[in-house]
Formats: C-alpha cells, sequence, structure tokens
C-alpha cells in the first residue's frame, strides 16, 4: 500500500549483525561547489549525449534522461570540468560515479525488460538501486521510472546522495540506508533492479523481489576472476540469463558501515 512506501529520504534500521561494528565514514567534510563548466553545461551535456548515441545508445528515453541531468552537479568542483567527459570520477570512500556510457547502457538493457516489449515509449515501473553513490544514476533513472528506491550501504555516500539530491526534490526517488545485497522487500516487486557493485553471483533476494516481467542488469564475477554484465530476465517460465561485456566495478558486500 502506498501509505507504507518510505517517503524521501528514508533511513534504514540495521539489524546489530548488518551493521560493521567500530568503523567509521565520512567523505570530505566540505560541502559540494557545484561550478558550471567553462563551457555552457547544456552545450556540454548535449555533446556528451552525441557521444552516447555514436557509441551506440539508441533509446531516445535514456538519450533524453542523460541530457536532462546535470552531471557536473553529482562531483567535486576540483573535478567539474571532467563531468562530461566518459570516464568514471572520484567520489569518496574509495567509491566512483561511472561512466555516462555505461550507465546509459545498464539502463538502456533495463529498458528491454519482457513486460516493456513492443512498448519503446512507456516508463519502467518501480526500480530497485543498488549502490545509490553520489546520487547520479538515480536522478536518471527517475526519467524513466515511475518510482526509484536506491540502497546505499556506506553512511557517507548516503548522506551525499541525499545533500545532492535534495534541489532536485524528486518525490518519486526513495533513498535507502541499508544492505543491498538482501534488497528492500518492502517495495517488491520490482520492474527493473540494476546494481551499481559485482559479488560471483546476482543475490536470490534480488530474484525474488523481481516481478514477472522484469529484468535485473548488474556485474557479476566471471569464470576467470574479471567482472561481466548479466542480464536476467523473469518470464512466466522462469528465469533467463545473458551474459554481455566486460565491466569493472567495485565489489558487492554486505552490511551497513
Amino acid at each position: 500500500m502506498a501509505s507504507q512506501r518510505p517517503g524521501f529520504p528514508v533511513r534504514l534500521t540495521p539489524t546489530a549483525s548488518a551493521v560493521t561494528r567500530g568503523r567509521t565514514s565520512a567523505v570530505p567534510a566540505k560541502p559540494l561547489v557545484h561550478h558550471t563548466p567553462s563551457m555552457a553545461s547544456d552545450a556540454v551535456r548535449a555533446r556528451m549525449v552525441q557521444r552516447l548515441a555514436a557509441q551506440g545508445i539508441a533509446d531516445a528515453r535514456v538519450l533524453r534522461a542523460m541530457g536532462t541531468v546535470g552531471r557536473h552537479l553529482f562531483v567535486d568542483s576540483a573535478l567539474v570540468n571532467q563531468a562530461y567527459e566518459d570516464t568514471s570520477l572520484p567520489i569518496g570512500l574509495g567509491q566512483t560515479i561511472s561512466k555516462p556510457n555505461v550507465v546509459a547502457r545498464m539502463i538502456e538493457l533495463l529498458l528491454g525488460a519482457p513486460a516493456l516489449a513492443n512498448k519503446p515509449t512507456d516508463r519502467l515501473g518501480r526500480v530497485l538501486e543498488i549502490g545509490t553513490g553520489c546520487g547520479y544514476q538515480a536522478a536518471v533513472l527517475s526519467h524513466i521510472a515511475t518510482e526509484v528506491y536506491s540502497i546505499e550501504r556506506l553512511r557517507g555516500l548516503h548522506e551525499r546522495a541525499r545533500t545532492n539530491l535534495r534541489s532536485f526534490r524528486l518525490a518519486t526517488v526513495h533513498l535507502l540506508l541499508g544492505d543491498g545485497m538482501v534488497g528492500y522487500a518492502k517495495g517488491a516487486p520490482y520492474a527493473g533492479i540494476i546494481a551499481a557493485a559485482g559479488g560471483e553471483a546476482v543475490p536470490e533476494a534480488w530474484i525474488a523481489q523481481l516481478a514477472v516481467g522484469g529484468r535485473i542488469v548488474a556485474p557479476t564475477q566471471s569464470a576467470v576472476g574479471k567482472q561481466a554484465l548479466v542480464v536476467i530476465d523473469k518470464t512466466a517460465r522462469g528465469l533467463e540469463r545473458r551474459i554481455l561485456e566486460a565491466v569493472h566495478f567495485v565489489p558487492l558486500k554486505s552490511g551497513i558501515a
């Protein structure tokens, strides 16, 4: 029921076993100063979108979302002139904001879910994002999904994402502090689940929380120890898995730090 869903933002209360005790986590204390790059950010962002299209991103919904959300608003001021380059950038606590091409590619794959087959103008329903990071991908997802639940295990990044997204006033985005490996059952079932961290396998909790007709897009460890994107579709006949291109994401970890 709608009355049971968390508002923006929400903090999950960790269980004793989920919390990593005795550790403190913090991103740099100084607030982000959001400067516009030397050229008008709209023009720079438009060129980024053109590059994405040239790299093979074809879904107009994805290109429109990538062109709407200012990536420079999610990086440190010292890196703002690199915000629209196709590169990952540090965001603190050993984490990064993913390359624009990787964000666009994974969201485009998410939009290929069976439930949206032959419906190129429809939005996804409810989406679960594993690994909020700085909040950039959640902001992009808000333009292609009706509702976004985004979960982050690192307190410092959870707080940073809250700060970054506050001015956007995204009523459909819910930020959660919790263990991404167990997902968020209260928001299930999800039309899509997208992960920004990779483990040896996709957790069973994610599959259980995925709706029939939904899709998971996540990095997983390959047989040779490297990571590759995996797409899992949940159909009435069962699960269908595909392994795609090699990627590099931070490891998927449990607990809250």
